[in-house]
């Protein structure tokens, strides 16, 4: 499972460190990052704890940003769901910037901040605590609400993301672009034979589509809340573009003759990558885009440059 990596200096971030002082902290951590998000009498019954212990731990966790919370309808109110935020953290005792280790620059993108749209219903909007404006009325992708999306749909059109151009800043000279997200095509209801040509462009240029297979609902996703319908669709499957010296590829498999060089990132202040399902497409089938709080991936969009 790719995830959301934290590299931390001791002398700067001792609450994280402290943080992690704690064999009941830990296990929660363990438990979320492996298991998904669980709200604290989960916790507390999966541990053997007593509530109090586990939400004490909990504060501590969330003070430091090592977990982070989100509010879900109750039978009875609300309840607090608890998300971890990290699935790796390296603590480094060097003087490398952060930015630079293990070769690679990471942003996660969260899923409602694109910049420009242009989708078609049917169509909306979801944030882990609910609808967000009116379903299949295009203008609510402008809703501010969009922000704290985790579930985003439309038949065709795109929505464009701006990520920071850090190589360029940097002065570093990339070797290859990787693009990751959860992934589906979209169908009144589900259906897992519902193909669908999802295209990526990366800075005005084409650079490769993926055939969805179908729109996945024979099981609620990992990380799917329980309020959303199971009929709706319910998670993906994770894909990575990645473009290099020989090409485009998907997973692995080439989709395309564009290289790094057709993207002259160094020509770019920002990188814009924009995701969707042209009007010409062979087969026009929707897409879901699945961020964090649900489907099985609990991730952001993630741009990866290699170095």
């Amino acid at each position: 499972m790719s995830g959301k990596y934290m590299v931390v200096d001791p002398l700067e971030r001792l609450d994280i460190i402290k943080g992690l002082a704690s064999e009941v902290r830990v296990k929660i951590l363990k438990l979320l990052g492996t298991e998904g998000p669980k709200n604290v009498n989960q916790i507390a019954e999966h541990l053997g704890l007593p509530q109090s212990t586990v939400s004490s731990n909990l504060q501590i966790l969330e003070d430091t940003g090592l977990i982070f919370t989100r509010s879900q309808k109750a039978r009875k109110g609300s309840q607090k769901i608890c998300h971890s935020a990290f699935t790796e953290i390296l603590v480094a005792f060097n003087d490398e910037p952060a930015e630079r280790r293990n070769d690679k620059i990471e942003v996660a993108m969260p899923l409602g901040l694109y910049t420009k749209c242009d989708v078609s219903a049917p169509c909306g909007l979801c944030s882990p605590e609910g609808v967000i404006g009116l379903l299949d009325v295009p203008q609510t992708f402008l809703d501010p609400g969009r922000m704290r999306a985790g579930l985003l749909w439309f038949n065709r059109g795109f929505v464009e993301y701006q990520f920071p151009n850090n190589p360029m800043l940097a002065e570093v000279t990339p070797r290859s672009l990787d693009v990751s997200m959860e992934l589906s095509s979209e169908v009144p209801g589900t259906s897992d034979n519902w193909p669908s040509d999802i295209c990526l462009h990366v800075n005005g240029v084409e650079v490769g589509t993926w055939t969805s297979p179908g729109d996945f609902g024979d099981k609620r996703g990992k990380f799917t809340p329980e309020w959303w319908k199971l009929a709706g669709s319910q998670y993906g499957m994770l894909k990575t573009w990645s473009v290099n010296g020989q090409g485009t590829f998907v997973d692995g498999e080439k989709v395309s003759n564009v290289t790094l060089r057709d993207l002259d990132l160094a020509a770019h202040k920002s990188i814009r990558m924009r995701v969707g399902v042209s009007e010409d497409a062979e087969h026009p089938g929707g897409i879901n885009i699945f961020g964090r709080g649900f489907g099985d991936h609990d991730q952001d969009i993630l741009l990866r440059i290699n170095i």
